[in-house]
């Protein structure tokens, strides 16, 4: 099971070299990380997915939070969070794919940022799995580049870090 934690910390040197080192010395892989510093100074977020059953769920969250410089770890793997990833994409545009790809990037709601004679680059947000939808869509076209951020969480409501 995919699960999204996110953990607010110490904006430290190192911080972010032994959150992945507790990771990586226990077995568990990181699927995506990104991290930022959030409104409070001082402070910064790491979101993490992760894949593993309830059990090593619960082992990460009891080891990050024996962390120093964590403040707070969020579980939002139950749905009770926002998720979006952004995603850029350059795509072959050559004369018989243009109209293709212009139409895939009007549903996802995308945008083209960059025009080339035999390329477009895309800018995708929303959910991964949309990210993913949209990048099978584009494949068969002529997929030439992807760079994804990870994904970032927000509680919903009132759950939040701080609240």
């Amino acid at each position: 099971m995919q699960h999204t934690i996110s953990v607010i910390v110490e904006n430290d040197f190192g911080v972010l070299s032994r959150v992945a080192t507790l990771f990586s010395g226990r077995g568990f892989n990181i699927e995506s990380l990104s991290v930022a510093p959030t409104n409070e100074d001082g402070l910064s977020r790491m979101t993490i997915v992760t894949r593993g059953d309830e059990q090593i769920l619960e082992q990460i969250n009891k080891q990050l939070n024996k962390l120093i410089d964590v403040l707070k770890v969020l579980d939002f793997s139950d749905g009770s969070a926002v998720e979006r990833e952004l995603a850029l994409i350059k795509v072959s545009a050559e004369d018989t794919a243009r109209a293709e790809v212009l139409r895939i990037v009007d549903i996802f709601r995308a945008k083209i940022i960059d025009v080339t004679p035999k390329s477009y680059t895309i800018e995708a947000t929303g959910n991964p799995l949309k990210i993913d939808a949209i990048l099978e869509l584009l494949r068969p076209l002529g997929l030439k580049e992807v760079v994804r951020t990870g994904s970032v969480a927000i509680g919903r409501g009132a759950k939040g870090w701080n609240g």
